[in-house]
C-alpha cells in the first residue's frame, strides 16, 4: 500500500492498520467494503484519509448496491429492455454520482443516501436511455420523451 492514492477493500475485517493507511499517499482515500466489519473501521483510518467509505450505514458514505434498484429495474422494464448490460450498468453509475450537486459534495458525502428519492428517477431515465443507445430496448419511444412508469421524462 506504500504511496497507493487509494486502497479498495473487498475482503476480510481489520485486515490492514493505521500504519497501512499512513504509508499511502498524502490524501488518500479508503474504500473498506467488507461487511459487516470494515477492513479498517473509519475511526481508525478517518484522521489519515482524505475521503472513507465504507459498507455500513451506521458511517456516513455508505456505499451499497441498493442505491441502483429500484432505478435499474424501473429504467429496463420501462423500455422492456431485453437484457441490462454494462452500458446499461455504467449509466446506472453515472446517474448516482450525478444526483450530487457540486455545493453538497464533500469529503463526509461523496454518495448519495440510499434514502435520496432523486436517485431511482434518474437510475431509471438514464439506464431507459442507455437501452435504447445500445439497442436493447424493445419499446419504441413516445415521441421525443421517454416514457416511465405514470410519467414523462
Amino acid at each position: 500500500m506504500k504511496g497507493a492514492d487509494l486502497f479498495l477493500g473487498l475482503s476480510v475485517p481489520g485486515v490492514i492498520g493505521v500504519e497501512d493507511v499512513q504509508r499511502m499517499a498524502d490524501q488518500p482515500i479508503v474504500f473498506a467494503m467488507a461487511n459487516p466489519t470494515p477492513e479498517i473501521l473509519p475511526e481508525v483510518a478517518g484522521p489519515h484519509v482524505a475521503v472513507m467509505a465504507t459498507g455500513r450505514s451506521d458511517y456516513t458514505n455508505q456505499i451499497n448496491n441498493v442505491l441502483c434498484f429500484p432505478g435499474m429495474f424501473r429504467g429496463a422494464l420501462a423500455c422492456r429492455a431485453s437484457t441490462i448490460n454494462e452500458e446499461m450498468k455504467l449509466a446506472a453509475a453515472h446517474a448516482i454520482a450525478g444526483t450530487i450537486r457540486a455545493d453538497e459534495l464533500a469529503a463526509e458525502y461523496i454518495i448519495p443516501s440510499v434514502f435520496d428519492r432523486r436517485v431511482a428517477e434518474a437510475v431509471a431515465r438514464d439506464v431507459e436511455e442507455a437501452a435504447y443507445r445500445t439497442g436493447v430496448a424493445r419499446r419504441e419511444r413516445t415521441g421525443d420523451h421517454i416514457k416511465i412508469a405514470d410519467s414523462a421524462i
